[in-house]
């Protein structure tokens, strides 16, 4: 075996160390995170618990939520996803929760590094980087679940194609394959959508590599590839794509919906089989708030910045005060251990 193979495998275990010590006792004690959507989304599938413990039927339809809704839109559960589901649990080491889904985030990224020809040290210090960004501590708070698996199986997808774009096409049909297979299983199609829009320009990044270097024959067959590893993918999950896909049609996505707007309310859908943009990007990101991407406190937390010219100096909200890069570190630190170790009970699962 080659070295660089040894070292990487060593490092893929030093991140499965590094991922249990960030949640360390909380994950080894059995303590569970009381995740916000979770919990609801326990709540919401009380009532399909409890017919399916009476009957021993698993029921299709639940009235938990809105005027009722199929029961596959909230908790999918197909016989496909029995192929694969082994693979997702071989992948995170079966570690407990939640550090498996960190150990998952930073194993993803280290491969994807490791494909695009990066030494595996590092690729071993971006995958911590990325692994112990903000953003991924956060939505595994939140329960975040499906998307943060999504985001878990995006690098390694990557990671494929990267190599199918390297000339190894065996491999990269294979990784392409597998990874795009299990981020589409974990049913967060929006994250998927937005991935393909990633690899859109980086596929037209390579194509301009390949004019200018006079190798399109070679990028026209990993683009080929690339096709058929996204074929495989949507081939496997075509049952939780396709109900989606005739859901959709009998909601306000496909505008759908009889009901009137209330008074002083606009409608929701646009007309046209879709949704309004103001609805449908409610919860995403301000303009003004991707400022704080790269500038930490860029926009103050919790409210929208207003325009205040028109208020007196002493009425209008003062600037925040400036932080020294290690201040601002501890208090960053003290805050996430303190919001996790009040969001963790001392109950077993």
């Amino acid at each position: 075996m080659k070295r660089s193979v040894i070292y990487s495998l060593m490092a893929a275990l030093l991140l499965a160390v590094v991922a249990i010590f960030f949640f360390y006792p909380d994950d080894v004690q059995g303590r569970v995170l009381q995740q916000s959507d979770m919990q609801q989304g326990l709540a919401n599938g009380h009532e399909g618990q409890l017919w399916k413990e009476q009957t021993g039927e698993q029921p299709r339809w639940t009235n938990a939520l809105f005027s009722g809704m199929p029961t596959y839109q909230i908790s999918p559960s197909y016989s496909s996803d029995k192929a694969l589901g082994w693979v997702g649990k071989l992948y995170t080491l079966c570690l407990p929760a939640p550090a498996n889904l960190l150990f998952g985030m930073m194993l993803g990224f280290f491969i994807m590094c490791l494909c695009m020809g990066f030494r595996w040290t590092d690729s071993l210090f971006g995958a911590i980087a990325w692994g112990l960004s903000t953003y991924f501590i956060i939505i595994i708070g939140a329960g975040h679940i499906w998307k943060f698996m999504v985001l878990m199986y995006i690098p390694p997808t990557l990671g494929g194609i990267a190599l199918l774009y390297r000339g190894k096409y065996l491999g990269g049909l294979a990784l392409a394959s597998l990874f795009g297979s299990l981020q589409l299983m974990s049913n967060h199609p929006q994250m998927s959508y937005y991935f393909m829009l990633v690899i859109l320009c980086m596929v037209l990044a390579w194509l301009w590599k390949a004019v200018k270097e006079h190798k399109t024959a070679r990028w026209g067959l990993a683009t080929a590839c690339m096709v058929l590893a996204g074929l495989v993918a949507v081939g496997v999950n075509s049952p939780s794509l396709y109900n989606s896909y005739t859901y959709a049609k009998q909601t306000i996505r496909g505008n759908a919906t009889e009901l009137p707007p209330e008074k002083g309310q606009e409608l929701t859908t646009n007309g046209n089989g879709g949704l309004d943009l103001d609805y449908m990007t409610h919860w995403s990101y301000g303009k003004s708030e991707t400022f704080s991407l790269p500038t930490s406190r860029a926009v103050p937390a919790s409210s929208p910045q207003a325009d205040c010219s028109h208020q007196p100096r002493s009425a209008r909200p003062r600037k925040p005060r400036r932080y020294t890069t290690a201040a601002l570190s501890r208090q960053r630190n003290t805050r996430f251990s303190a919001s996790l170790s009040a969001s963790t009970s001392a109950t077993s699962p």
